[in-house]
């Protein structure tokens, strides 16, 4: 029987150049595509070669109720527009008793968007942030 901790219930915590903007509730986008140029070669007709060529990386986006963490990404993309500047960062995985389930190192993230909360008196939804950031490359950590 597996003793395996699946990925549920699980917060995301964003660390870009060791500066910790804080834990986030949901994280998508982990991903990449592999392109695949065909190669046909001559008198071998059972099969033909797929060689990797690119590889195109997913942005990445991130939501969390607003909190006090909200103002360090206000920060950080306040020192990006003053030196666009690239820098690596990590994503935790955290089980809910915050200790860490997995990681990812992200490389040269850059910000893409960041859409602040919207305010409704009319609902008793938590406003939320979404950050979106773009990098060149993923490793598991």
């Amino acid at each position: 029987m597996s003793q395996n901790i699946f990925a549920s219930s699980v917060f995301f915590q964003l660390k870009i150049a060791g500066d910790d903007l804080g834990p986030f509730h949901t994280c998508s986008g982990l991903g990449a595509q592999v392109e695949v140029e065909q190669f046909t070669e001559g008198g071998n007709n059972g099969f033909t070669w797929q060689l990797p060529t690119r590889i195109t990386w997913s942005n990445i986006t991130l939501t969390r109720p607003v909190t006090s963490d909200t103002t360090k990404i206000s920060r950080w993309i306040s020192r990006i527009i003053q030196r666009a500047d690239r820098k690596d960062g990590e994503i935790v995985a955290l089980k809910p008793d915050r200790t860490p389930l997995a990681r990812w190192q992200v490389l040269g993230i850059v910000p893409v968007s960041w859409q602040g909360p919207s305010f409704d008196p009319a609902t008793a939804q938590a406003a939320v942030e979404t950050l979106e950031i773009a990098h060149e490359g993923l490793r598991a950590g």
